[in-house]
């Protein structure tokens, strides 16, 4: 398998500085700062870019799953919300929220939820997320 990368540059001081972060081959890029974390400033931010990842991962991973039990999906959206929190170890990610429509031809709803749920679980991004993150949700619903 290949290694990913990502890189990130930044200047400046912590609330007065700016940086710039990418994918390893360019398909994404986007500036950062202080405002675009904590407060709501222009730019993007490292926990936008794990919900990124996570929605693509487990989308990915429902899409397999729904198709290896048989149900071809037209389409699989999601959208992961990262909730970020004090704790009394600093600032963490406590939550992320999968919120996730397919369109699935064939498919019932107490099928379509139970594969949304094995497929939460062993989404490689999830699984990598779920030790340190106090919850992750999922609201799955057919369109």
């Amino acid at each position: 398998m290949p290694i990913r990368s990502g890189s990130a540059r930044w200047q400046g001081d912590l609330t007065e500085g700016s940086g710039t972060v990418r994918t390893g081959k360019g398909g994404l890029q986007g500036n950062y700062s202080f405002k675009s974390r904590f407060e709501e400033g222009e730019g993007t931010n490292p926990e936008e870019l794990i919900g990124a990842a996570h929605a693509a991962c487990f989308s990915m991973a429902f899409s397999k799953a729904l198709a290896d039990a048989g149900f071809t999906p037209t389409s699989v959206d999601t959208t992961a919300k990262v909730h970020m929190g004090k704790t009394d170890a600093g600032f963490s990610v406590t939550k992320i929220d999968l919120e996730t429509t397919g369109d699935v031809p064939g498919v019932d709803a107490s099928t379509f939820q139970k594969i949304a749920e094995e497929a939460k679980a062993n989404c490689p991004i999830s699984r990598l997320l779920a030790p340190g993150v106090e919850e992750i949700t999922l609201s799955a619903k057919l369109a």
